[in-house]
C-alpha cells in the first residue's frame, strides 16, 4: 500500500499516470479482477465524471489535491472497501449522493423501485409519501426530484443514517423530512378519536431482508463494511417486512400503495404475507432487470 508520506508527495499527475499508481495500489484487494478498470473508477468518481472519463482524457493532468484524494480513496479499496465507501459517494438515478459506513450502498435495483413509485402516481400531483429505513436518502431524495408530491419524508432507526441522508438532501437542494425511529412509528401524527390517521398516500422501503444464518454467505465488502442494522433481520430475514406491512395498512389512505423492495429469493413469501392481510389488494411482484422476482406492489382497500 502507498503510505501516508508518499500520498503527501503525489503532486499534479498525468491522469495515465495516476491511473497506473491507483492499480497497484488497489491490486492488493484480491477481490478486484480488474485494477486498472476500478482505477480509472476511482478517477471518474472524485470527478463526479462518466466512468470512461479517464480513458477520453487520458493526458490530462490533475492537480495535487484531486491525486491525493485519488490516492487515499485507492489505499481503502485496496485494503476492501467497497468502491462507494472508498471514494465516499455512489450514483442513485440522477443523483450523487454522499455514502459511508452508516448506510447501505444504493444498488441499482432500488432505481427501478423508484420507476414503480412514480409510474403508479403518473398524471397526478400531490400525497404523502414515506420512504422506510431510507439511509443515505436515496429513495426518498429520488422521488423528491423527480415526483409531484406535497410531501416526503424519511424514516430510520439510525440517527447516524439521517445526518448523512440530511446532508444529502441539502446538497441535492431539495425538501424531505427526516425522523428518527422504528419504522412507521416514527411518524407522530395527529390521532383523531384515538384513531390512526390514515393519511399515507404511499410507503415505499428496502428494508433489511438477510437473516442472521446468512451473513457467512455475504462477500467480504458487504458483511465486513456495510451496516449490519441496514443488512439483517429477524425470523428468516421477513420480520421487519411483516411489521411494516401491518402498520402500512394502519396508516395508508384508500388505495394508497405499498412498495417493497424484497429478497428475490423471498418474494413469494412477502406478496403471500402481504397478500394474507384483507386490508389489502392488488397485490403483484415485479421483476427487476435481471428479471428476478424483486419487488412487492400492493394497494389499501377502501
Amino acid at each position: 500500500m502507498v503510505n501516508a508520506g508518499m500520498r503527501h508527495a503525489t503532486g499534479a499527475r498525468q491522469v495515465r499516470d495516476l491511473v497506473g499508481q491507483l492499480a497497484a495500489v488497489v491490486a492488493s484487494n484480491e477481490e478486484i479482477e480488474d485494477p486498472v478498470r476500478e482505477a480509472r473508477e476511482i478517477v471518474a468518481a472524485i470527478l463526479d465524471a462518466p466512468r470512461h472519463w479517464a480513458i477520453v482524457n487520458s493526458e490530462q493532468v490533475l492537480d495535487a489535491a484531486l491525486a491525493e484524494r485519488a490516492v487515499a480513496a485507492a489505499e481503502r479499496r485496496g485494503a476492501g472497501a467497497p468502491l462507494a465507501y472508498a471514494v465516499g459517494t455512489a450514483g442513485f438515478r440522477s443523483l450523487t449522493l454522499q455514502v459511508d459506513e452508516r448506510v447501505l450502498i444504493p444498488r441499482p435495483e432500488t432505481e427501478l423501485l423508484v420507476d414503480l413509485v412514480l409510474r403508479h402516481f403518473r398524471g397526478r400531483s400531490g400525497g404523502v409519501v414515506v420512504d422506510v429505513g431510507t439511509g443515505s436518502g436515496a429513495i426518498a431524495l429520488a422521488l423528491a426530484k423527480e415526483g409531484r408530491f406535497e410531501r416526503i419524508v424519511g424514516t430510520d432507526i439510525s440517527s447516524d443514517a439521517l445526518t448523512l441522508a440530511m446532508t444529502n438532501a441539502a446538497k441535492i437542494g431539495v425538501r424531505v423530512e427526516f425522523v428518527c425511529g422504528d419504522l412507521l412509528r416514527a411518524l407522530v401524527e395527529p390521532r383523531p378519536e384515538g384513531q390512526e390517521p390514515r393519511t399515507l398516500h404511499a410507503v415505499v422501503s428496502n428494508l433489511p431482508y438477510i437473516s442472521h444464518a446468512e451473513a457467512s454467505s455475504l462477500p467480504p465488502s458487504v458483511r465486513d463494511w456495510e451496516p449490519a442494522v441496514a443488512l439483517f433481520s429477524g425470523a428468516n430475514g421477513l420480520a421487519l417486512t411483516a411489521r411494516l406491512v401491518k402498520q402500512a395498512a394502519e396508516r395508508l389512505a384508500p388505495e394508497g400503495l405499498l412498495a417493497l423492495e424484497v429478497d428475490s429469493r423471498r418474494a413469494s413469501l412477502v406478496a403471500e404475507l402481504v397478500g394474507a392481510d384483507q386490508r389489502y389488494a392488488n397485490v403483484t411482484v415485479q421483476l427487476d432487470l435481471a428479471g428476478r422476482e424483486r419487488f412487492v406492489l400492493a394497494t389499501r382497500r377502501e
